[in-house]
């Protein structure tokens, strides 16, 4: 950490040119931590509240999926468009209105006293936290310019969003059975008036030097679409399976517009996603990296919980609970990733590391059955996942945004929160659609369906979704490995000096050898 040399800001002797550093940012990190955790969370704090809305609200099985897809569609197809705007109308402005209307949708989801209304809020919900998530990693990005401090930065946000899922699991069970359904959507209202209060004190607003961009709308329209079909036609395909014409007309949809997309991005004067951020190597690498363990890590949160509460009869607090030595590893591999590793190896030796544990876990998984014990035969592959994970996350993160001009950072980070929503989404289709398909086949082929077929059914599909799961790290160790840069050949992520330009303000410090 660097003396402060003023009241507000410092600029490094390393980089005479660089950006000024805030002496605040170090609250602006929690603040945006904090935020972050709060767009994270929701993605499953609400899960475990489903059976307990259902009952209360009334709405049948069939609908119970909308509480979940309305969020995941507004917050997938907006994520390009709200780091755009942030961009755009500026990140500080754009965090808090982003902050207020998270809380407010809250509210009113926490009021709801219709079906309606619920999916209402959760809908609105998404499309401010697709306004609320990229900017939170804009905000980080232009704050922290220091590259070691940029590191530590890093490693703290990529442990909330690798481990915010299962701090959801663990809040949700609390509140519900502790509490009611509703606190687990009232919680955001607390924590986001922390966050906004803080927002106002602690993050700085930049000063814009250069001339106001437009907002290309027509790639805003494309993308949009795009990214709705590509969210709604995997959501529909857990539904009603692969064989429905919906599914393939959305993801064909999907692909089409986003081929417009790419094409219209090649003229437009003034593009929403510059094709240069996603070409360029270390960070295409990244995004895929963050992709694919979001797709992975879906396997872990969602049949791992089935399993302890239904095969092993554990109650929703117990089963949050048996998350939590995953995330403390997760939390302390990212602290030693971006502190220690990420600076001597770069993210070519530790992403491929972090695949090959998390494959690891999953293939240790695999064996779990009625019989097993949670400290012999879950906490093992759970700690090898956190290990894992925090050695994937924060070293992808930071070099997604690593290195983008200043005025596209909004943008760049949208494409974090993107890779994961659609990784995610990816996950929940293909790894349910099979260990749907495997449970079928079992109990087919064990007739009569007994009750203790129908639990070896279970277990059965969840082997095969953690089988599964495993090829997907093990695919993204190798497509990072291989598309990853040499430290020697492009960016990295430490002993960084910031490049100069005729408007050095405008610039995210680029690290180069």
């Amino acid at each position: 950490m660097v003396a402060v040399m003023s009241q507000t800001s410092v600029k490094t002797s390393a980089a005479p040119n660089a950006p000024a550093v805030s002496n605040r940012r170090w609250w602006t990190l929690t603040i945006v931590a904090l935020a972050q955790l709060m767009v994270v969370l929701d993605s499953t704090v609400v899960n475990i509240a489903l059976p307990s809305a259902q009952a209360d609200l009334g709405f049948t099985d069939g609908q119970r999926q909308w509480i979940i897809t309305a969020y995941s569609l507004a917050f997938g197809s907006l994520l390009l468009l709200g780091g755009r705007l942030s961009d755009l109308i500026g990140r500080k402005r754009t965090f808090i209105i982003g902050l207020i209307g998270f809380a407010g949708a809250s509210a009113i989801g926490g009021a709801a006293g219709t079906f309606g209304m619920l999916v209402g809020a959760r809908a609105l919900q998404g499309a401010f936290g697709a306004l609320l998530a990229p900017t939170a990693l804009a905000v980080l990005t232009t704050t922290f310019t220091i590259p070691k401090e940029r590191a530590r930065a890093f490693g703290v946000f990529g442990a909330i969003a690798g481990a915010g899922g299962a701090v959801g699991l663990l809040l949700g069970g609390y509140l519900t059975q502790d509490f009611d359904w509703r606190w687990n959507l009232y919680i955001n209202v607390f924590i986001a008036i922390i966050a906004i209060v803080g927002a106002a004190i602690f993050v700085e607003q930049a000063k814009r030097t250069g001339p106001r961009p437009k907002l290309d709308i027509p790639g805003t329209v494309l993308v949009s679409g795009a990214l709705f079909g590509l969210v709604y036609g995997f959501s529909n395909a857990e539904t009603d399976g692969w064989g429905s014409a919906l599914t393939w007309g959305m993801l064909a949809g999907a692909g089409v517009l986003l081929i417009a997309f790419v094409l219209w991005q090649r003229r437009a004067t003034h593009p929403l996603l510059p094709l240069s951020i996603v070409l360029d190597r270390n960070r295409a690498a990244a995004y895929s990296s963050i992709l694919i363990a979001g797709a992975g890590m879906f396997g872990v949160f969602l049949f791992v919980t089935y399993f302890l509460q239904i095969s092993l009869h554990y109650t929703p607090i117990q089963a949050g609970l048996s998350f939590l030595p995953m995330i403390g590893m997760l939390i302390t591999a990212a602290q030693l990733s971006t502190n220690i590793f990420v600076p001597r190896f770069g993210p070519k030796i530790m992403v491929p590391i972090g695949m090959t544990l998390a494959a690891i876990g999953m293939v240790y998984l695999t064996h779990l059955n009625l019989g097993s014990t949670y400290a012999a035969d879950v906490l093992p592959p759970l700690m090898i996942l956190g290990a894992g994970m925090g050695s994937i996350m924060p070293a992808s993160m930071q070099t997604a945004t690593l290195g983008v001009d200043r005025q596209f950072a909004g943008v760049a980070s949208a494409m974090v929160n993107t890779s994961q929503q659609v990784g995610g989404s990816i996950g929940t289709a293909l790894l349910n659609t099979l260990a749907a398909t495997a449970a079928s086949s079992y109990v087919a082929s064990h007739l009569p369906a007994t009750p203790t077929v129908a639990m070896a059914a279970a277990i059965q599909s969840y082997a095969v979704a953690y089988w599964w799961g495993a090829g997907f790290f093990a695919f993204g160790g190798l497509l990072a490995a291989f598309l990853f840069r040499r430290r020697g050949q492009g960016l990295s992520l430490s002993n960084a000096t910031a490049t100069s330009s005729s408007n050095a303000d405008d610039a995210v410090p680029v690290a180069v050898h």
